[in-house]
């Protein structure tokens, strides 16, 4: 026994090294399937981490929102298959995507000014899905390829955790214009986001940066400020990849009632968290402006 678990053990990390020889790297890359953009789509964002439970639905329901309140058109699609958030998010618990166009596309549908779409809008929303991998990825393209998503100037993805089937399609399927990373300053966060990292990098994924979540915490009675998920952790993982930390967001109760009750944080003028997602759409929008001008010279 001992013999067989140690021989799985040597296969095992001979061909799920978490860094590819370079002959890996090659064969991966000559058998990538060519990217479609999606018809009527100028930029995909996805957001994405690699650990659940960080705030990666919330924050993406906040940066596509503060797009559309910057002019742009903006649509966001759950690929989390297994766990959707965005209906709770975006107030479309229990509503349903029942409408087909005349060219046999899905409606999506518009809450908040925004083009919304999940799996939890086409199944039963309080039913477990219990799908194999093949099931997973159809159900992606189809929200990729068979939803009414045109004309929006950003499509949002709201990733969920892993690297597995759904991220490795979504990079493969449609050019992703980039991807921000959210982590936690802990240290049990940063393991899996570095995994993320080098994956998007893997597939050539441009990363825009980092979102450093629960930061920190400010007493509500005596203003006192704690790190509870430790202290830098962002700005370590940022360094250790070369990337940018973008903006870090303190744990805050409003905007977990604000999640908790369908109507985003961002509605909500003049305050710090509205603030800091008003700048990380702008400097996604910088990103993207700097990249096209770059690829034009």
């Amino acid at each position: 026994m001992f013999i067989r678990l140690n021989r799985f053990r040597i296969i095992f990390q001979r061909y799920h090294s978490t860094k590819p020889t370079p002959h890996q790297q090659a064969m991966m890359a000559r058998g990538l399937p060519k990217r479609t953009p999606i018809e009527g789509v100028q930029h995909v964002i996805a957001v994405g981490s690699g650990k659940g439970g960080v705030g990666k639905s919330s924050i993406s329901v906040n940066i596509a929102l503060a797009l559309s309140r910057l002019s742009y058109r903006v649509g966001i699609l759950d690929a989390d298959i297994f766990g959707p958030s965005i209906p709770t998010l975006l107030n479309l618990r229990n509503h349903k995507a029942t409408t087909i166009t005349k060219t046999n596309l899905i409606e999506p549908l518009i809450n908040f000014n925004l083009k919304c779409m999940s799996i939890g809008f086409l199944t039963k929303s309080d039913g477990a899905i219990v799908w194999r991998g093949l099931m997973v990825m159809q159900a992606i393209e189809k929200l990729l390829r068979q939803v009414a998503w045109s004309p929006l100037d950003y499509l949002i993805i709201d990733l969920p955790p892993g690297t597995g089937d759904v991220q490795l399609s979504i990079a493969q399927l449609i050019p992703l214009s980039g991807v921000i990373m959210v982590t936690t300053p802990q240290e049990l966060s940063l393991v899996d986001v570095r995994k993320a990292i080098e994956m998007f990098r893997l597939v050539h994924v441009p990363i825009i940066g980092i979102v450093e979540n629960f930061s920190t915490y400010f007493c509500s009675k005596c203003g006192h400020e704690e790190k509870i998920f430790g202290e830098n952790g962002g700005q370590l993982l940022a360094n250790e990849f070369h990337l940018n930390i973008l903006q870090s967001l303190p744990i805050d109760i409003h905007f977990r009632r604000a999640c908790d009750e369908g109507h985003p944080i961002i509605q909500e003028n003049e305050t710090m968290l509205c603030s800091k997602f008003n700048n990380l759409a702008k400097q996604i929008i910088e990103f993207i402006h700097t990249k096209q001008t770059t690829t034009i010279e």
